[in-house]
């Protein structure tokens, strides 16, 4: 039997209420063909997802099919607010986690299949429409200083502070989604599960820091007891740029970069990445280049790396 095509204007996902009013019968709703991800919305089909897509896009999409039966007291907090505003997570405590809705206080937490509900109180969080997503979410800050009971690491919570504050580095770089008197504001603004952590990762957040990794990059070698290096420094030789490193040690002439996965399978990246480092060895730069294993697996191999170049550096 043949199923009867669905208006072009309803979207990948729509609710069953919007189709309804465009003539869709019940009984095409019901059709095996559309995925049923929340009551009362429909997905048309699934999509290829790359194995490659991050987890952080897949619950946007999820989200994306949550807000067409949304309530509109209701607002995206926790992870899917951090995934809204690109602030990164570790990917375990993202993958699998049903999407964070809330109210605020004294109505119910939302409750539901895929959903974890939270009952906030007006005090401690703020929400806007999200500027690109269109999406009701907690702002920044708020979202910030709620992640502070959820993540266990102070790097981590650092990291999500230095998203938060990143300022622009290139023309196309947004403006910071905070500033460092939000971040406190929020903190202060009543009792949080983590206040703790949270209190100890504000004052180590930096607004040059590009990535997580950078972040915990910074952190271990600062932890370490060596000189907090320079993030994301733009490097001149005679007037000429010649790059911007993720972390430096200038006078050392001493450059630390991050190789992420997309830099050993993109061959574009990495015969860019190839030509950065040989201008920045024809100008006397040392480049220590570190991968996830360096940071996150073995650290102190890392840090002993630094140290002796470091030491060679002062010779």
């Amino acid at each position: 039997m043949l199923r009867s095509s669905l208006p072009v204007d309803l979207g990948e996902s729509f609710s069953t209420a919007a189709a309804l009013a465009a003539g869709v019968s019940p009984s095409r709703l019901r059709s095996l063909d559309l995925l049923r991800p929340y009551h009362g919305v429909r997905t048309r089909s699934p999509r290829d997802i790359e194995p490659e897509r991050s987890a952080e896009l897949l619950l946007l999409d999820r989200m994306r099919q949550y807000a067409e039966r949304m309530p509109a007291a209701q607002f995206f907090t926790h992870v899917a607010a951090a995934a809204a505003w690109s602030i990164p997570l570790p990917l375990s405590v993202v993958v699998g986690r049903p999407i964070d809705v809330g109210v605020f206080a004294p109505h119910r937490a939302p409750a539901g299949r895929g959903v974890i509900g939270h009952a906030v109180k007006p005090c401690l969080a703020h929400t806007v429409i999200h500027p690109a997503l269109g999406l009701p979410v907690t702002t920044p800050a708020s979202t910030w200083a709620m992640l502070g009971g959820l993540l266990s690491r102070v790097e981590d919570v650092v990291a999500a502070a230095d998203a938060a504050l990143r300022l622009p580095m290139h023309t196309d770089d947004p403006p910071a989604l905070a500033t460092r008197p939000q971040l406190e504001a929020a903190l202060t603004a009543g009792r949080r599960r983590g206040a703790a952590l949270l209190r100890e990762a504000l004052p180590r957040a930096i607004a040059r820091s590009r990535s997580r990794p950078e972040t915990w990059m910074r952190l271990v070698i600062v932890d370490a007891g060596l000189p907090e290096p320079h993030a994301n420094l733009d490097v001149f030789d005679a007037g000429a740029w010649l790059a911007q490193v993720d972390l430096a040690y200038p006078r050392h002439k001493l450059a630390m970069e991050y190789e992420g996965d997309h830099h050993r399978t993109d061959p574009r990246q990495w015969a860019v990445d190839i030509q950065r480092v040989e201008r920045l060895a024809e100008a006397g730069w040392r480049v220590i280049r570190v991968t996830r294993e360096d940071i996150f697996v073995q650290p102190s191999q890392f840090v002993a790396r630094v140290r002796r170049a470091l030491g060679e550096a002062r010779r």
